[in-house]
């Protein structure tokens, strides 16, 4: 999608990663609840330094969400079918500070304060993750960034995990946009209420529209960031 582009060099490379891996730790923790400020999770992500005043969970938030980054890079590679112990292993990684909770699936039923989502009951998770990933792995006929899309909210709504799921997403969202040869986004904390709508309407008329208008305006963005440096 870039190639019309002069080529970036490997530290150039290096540099928009690093920066976007910040970025997006950042926004996407904060969507959930981080307490940490950018140059904050900078000084985390860069410099390993702990924030004093911070709570350490959001230190370790930081940490864990920066490695199942780089671990959905590595899948990339692989071009295989979304498999169900890669969703366990990116929940392992953002989850890394809670022992008891991470890359298992939640044995309590939960539901989101102030929305009417129905939620799987703890028993119904894995029989669904296996149907979303059956359905997602055989379906050709929609447009990939619709099935994405759609793959997302899908996920959202049987809320797998006892907490990480909005960052487990999220980061699943990405790996199948990179697969497919587009550029990973990062869904900003100022965007949250858009992004929280396009829930809403999904939950109450399995309308995708607003989050593959989402995601396409991420796409566009990301898209505009690298032309402005190379074109």
């Amino acid at each position: 999608m870039l190639s019309s582009l002069r080529a970036f060099t490997s530290g150039e490379i290096n540099r928009l990663r690093e920066e976007f891996v910040i970025e997006y730790t950042y926004d996407s923790n904060a969507i959930e609840g981080s307490t940490l400020t950018l140059d904050e999770t900078a000084l985390v992500l860069k410099e390993n330094i702990t924030i004093g005043e911070k709570p350490l969970n959001d230190y370790l938030t930081a940490i864990g969400h920066k490695d199942a980054y780089y671990y959905i890079e590595d899948l990339v590679k692989t071009k295989g079918n979304l498999m169900e112990n890669q969703i366990l292993d990116i929940h392992r990684l953002v989850l890394m500070e809670r022992q008891a909770d991470k890359g298992k699936y939640r044995d309590l039923p939960v539901r989101i304060l102030g929305t009417t989502a129905v939620l799987s009951e703890p028993y119904m998770i894995k029989p669904k993750i296996e149907k979303l990933l059956a359905w997602y792995n055989s379906e050709n006929k929609l447009p990939i960034i619709e099935k994405i899309a759609l793959f997302h909210l899908k996920f959202e709504s049987i809320h797998p995990f006892i907490d990480g799921n909005g960052r487990v997403g999220r980061l699943i969202l990405n790996l199948e946009l990179m697969k497919n040869g587009y550029v990973a986004i990062n869904i900003k904390n100022k965007d949250k209420k858009r992004y929280y709508d396009a829930f809403k309407v999904y939950n109450e008329n399995k309308d995708y529209s607003l989050m593959l208008d989402l995601i396409c305006d991420y796409l566009i963005e990301e898209l505009n960031r690298y032309i402005k440096i190379k074109g």
